[in-house]
């Protein structure tokens, strides 16, 4: 019998609600102390920021490793706040590491592949203006946790959704993605179900004709970027099982891809303030070693300093 894996309506419910959209012009203007914010994007009289976080003494034409991080909030919400105590020990690490806002379906209207257009719209943006942001253009990494993971997920592994009118010379793949409980499967798939089946509606809440296209899973081929992927095994949201499925692919590919698993931990157990931070611990630790052996940062990793002294900062 083969194997089902579900995932489940927690997901669904957020997307139910993609038709809502706030009116009016938006510029994101989230607070990130110690950030230095660029515009990224401008599509219509949306302007799309990102939060960099530099080393100490960074300057242009450093050709430092990258990482661009996108949060979660099941493409409806969240802010880039999720990862920016992420972005602070990276960069304390020795790495330009961002956190960028997209569009999502409560300020914007949008849908799943706007956010996926715009997370490799960043990716590419990076690129481009890598000499001047003091970036090597080959080391560029992308992050995300659950919808967020989906968007960093898809930029290493979707040959659609550009965003039209780009430079498609400047790529939008980073070369390693590191996904906390990403959403790695959107269609059917021989032994699979996603969505708890319900792939009759999938497509139009997806905003696509194909959810394959937008489905990292059904996009795994020879020469993808190495992957790292954390996931706790309590998770009800996005299955745990969905995750493996994922890297037993990969792996059987030929692709470097890695999971993580944390027993009991339900969805977004890494985030920065849960649990006493005893799971971010563990997964930024954890990141550290996946982006140290790609020779992005150096050293041991220093996570547990790294709170110790956020605590006395406070």
């Amino acid at each position: 019998m083969k194997k089902i894996i579900p995932l489940t309506a927690a997901l669904l419910a957020p997307l139910a609600l993609l038709a809502q959209k706030k009116k009016g012009p938006y510029e994101s203007d989230f607070e990130l102390p110690g950030s230095r914010v660029e515009v990224y994007k401008t599509i219509g009289d949306v302007k799309l920021k990102i939060y960099i976080y530099e080393p100490e003494g960074h300057k242009a034409g450093a050709k430092r490793p990258a990482i661009v991080f996108f949060f979660g909030g099941g493409w409806r919400g969240g802010t880039p706040k999720q990862f920016m105590q992420h972005c602070r020990y990276l960069a304390s690490k020795g790495m330009v590491a961002m956190t960028a806002d997209y569009r999502v379906a409560s300020r914007q209207g949008t849908k799943p592949f706007h956010c996926v257009r715009d997370g490799k719209s960043a990716v590419r943006w990076i690129r481009k203006n890598a000499s001047r942001l003091g970036i090597d253009p080959g080391r560029v990494a992308a992050g995300g946790g659950s919808a967020g993971g989906h968007v960093a997920g898809c930029t290493g592994t979707l040959p659609k959704h550009d965003e039209p009118g780009e430079d498609a010379k400047v790529s939008s793949v980073p070369n390693a993605m590191v996904l906390y409980n990403p959403v790695l499967i959107t269609a059917k798939a021989e032994g699979l179900k996603a969505f708890g089946g319900k792939l009759d509606q999938l497509a139009k809440r997806l905003g696509v004709d194909d959810p394959t296209t937008i489905s990292p899973y059904h996009h795994i081929r020879k020469g993808l970027p190495p992957t790292l992927v954390l996931h706790g095994k309590g998770d009800t949201t996005v299955p745990y099982s969905t995750a493996e499925a994922y890297v037993k692919k990969a792996t059987k590919t030929g692709l470097r891809a890695e999971l993580s698993g944390y027993e009991d931990m339900p969805h977004g157990f890494f985030n920065f303030g849960r649990r006493d931070n005893k799971m971010f611990l563990a997964t930024v630790t954890r990141m550290h070693e996946f982006l140290g052996s790609l020779g992005y940062v150096k050293g041991k990793p220093t996570v547990e300093k790294h709170l110790k002294r956020l605590a006395g900062q406070k």
